[in-house]
């Protein structure tokens, strides 16, 4: 009689893990980032800001490719950002605390100050892209 051994081999799981952004405030863009800005739409002009707060990765895992999720209301209260959530990313999170950056580009016909709203990131304890 014989016997076959089948090695099956699966990934590690890899868990999404919510991180909580929070002290969120935004800085225009300094001139050789600002230049040449444009929105989704082609080439109306936008107004480029860099939005900065901290990151708290509350697991004791470094945390990848954090998803950053938020809305943006202009002096007005209309969505600088129509339709769209998720607003860029973060490579990596250590475990703690920790800065983060974001540029984002808002049409130049929008108002400011901003208004930063319901800011979070979520990523993964593994690196899931390459």
């Amino acid at each position: 009689m014989t016997g076959v051994i089948l090695w099956v081999s699966t990934p590690v799981a890899v868990a999404l893990t919510q991180i909580r952004l929070f002290d969120l405030s935004y800085n225009e863009c300094p001139p050789e980032l600002a230049q040449g800005a444009v929105i989704s739409s082609g080439s109306a002009a936008a107004n480029c800001f860099i939005v900065k707060g901290k990151a708290e990765n509350g697991t004791y895992k470094t945390v990848y490719d954090a998803d950053i999720f938020g809305r943006i209301y202009d002096a007005n209260n209309d969505s600088v950002m129509q339709n769209r959530t998720r607003l860029g990313s973060i490579a990596e999170v250590p475990p703690g605390v920790s800065d983060f950056e974001l540029r984002i580009s808002v049409p130049a016909t929008q108002p400011t100050p901003l208004k930063l709203k319901q800011f979070k990131a979520a990523g993964f304890s593994g690196q899931v892209r390459r």
